[in-house]
């Protein structure tokens, strides 16, 4: 048998030629990319280790106002509204206003009802990150907060903010009412109730409401029986620490 063309085997050999040439260069692409690749994670670690062992990026952008450094001059841009008061960040929902985006993003979440942030121990979720490493707290039993003047510790910088008060003496609440002062935010809230008549605690069981959550707490051990405050001198039990100070001053215990 005589081949009467030898053209198809020359286009055989250029095929295969060409496939394993494309098989070649896909080969030194892959190892190429694997070679940026592993370059780029010991660049990564070593960014990483630089930054754990002092290296850290220069702040040069200085607030002229408070003197505050930044490393990034956006990150000086948005510290600056805090100063100047704008807040260019709307709230489509209510007249909410701030002066990030990240601050925006968080504040939407009152409205949509969003609680990405969930704890791994117990499942409670939470609309901010900040409010998530507070809550996990109280798996830990951290207390990293101090007190400078006595041994109080506590989760939340605002608790030790709300505790520096007791020695300060500062009520920075202030009621528009009557003018009473108070320390704590919750405390002026409760108050408010007195002149606004509102009391937002029901019982399950019976048609009592009060201002303050811890009154129906105290009320509802009415229906449970429940004593948990002890005389320490005789044998009674009382449902409020109050009933239990009443009941020490009349038998001058």
């Amino acid at each position: 048998m005589v081949r009467k063309k030898g053209k198809p085997i020359r286009n055989l050999k250029n095929n295969t030629l060409q496939i394993l040439t494309a098989r070649v260069e896909s080969l030194e692409r892959e190892e190429r990319e694997r070679i940026r690749a592993t370059e780029g994670n010991q660049q990564r670690q070593n960014n990483s280790n630089s930054n754990n062992g002092k290296k850290v990026r220069p702040k040069k952008h200085i607030c002229h106002v408070c003197d505050k450094a930044f490393a990034a001059r956006n990150a000086l841009d948005i510290h600056m509204l805090v100063h100047n008061g704008l807040k260019p960040f709307k709230c489509h929902v209510c007249e909410y206003a701030c002066n990030t985006s990240g601050a925006l993003v968080t504040h939407l979440r009152v409205h949509s009802g969003e609680k990405p942030y969930k704890c791994h121990v117990c499942d409670e979720a939470f609309a901010q990150s900040s409010h998530l490493t507070s809550h996990l707290r109280v798996h830990s039993g951290e207390k990293p907060f101090k007190c400078h003047v006595c041994e109080y510790a506590c989760s939340t910088s605002f608790g030790l903010t709300s505790h520096l008060r007791v020695h300060s003496g500062e009520k920075p609440f202030k009621c528009h009412v009557c003018e009473k002062a108070f320390a704590q935010s919750g405390d002026l809230t409760k108050h408010l109730r007195v002149h606004s008549g509102e009391k937002p605690y029901k019982c399950h069981v019976c048609e009592y409401a009060c201002t303050t959550s811890g009154y129906l707490k105290t009320h509802l051990r009415v229906h449970s029986g429940e004593k948990p405050y002890k005389c320490d001198t005789c044998d009674e039990a009382y449902a409020s620490n109050q009933s239990l100070s009443h009941h020490k001053r009349a038998s001058q215990h």
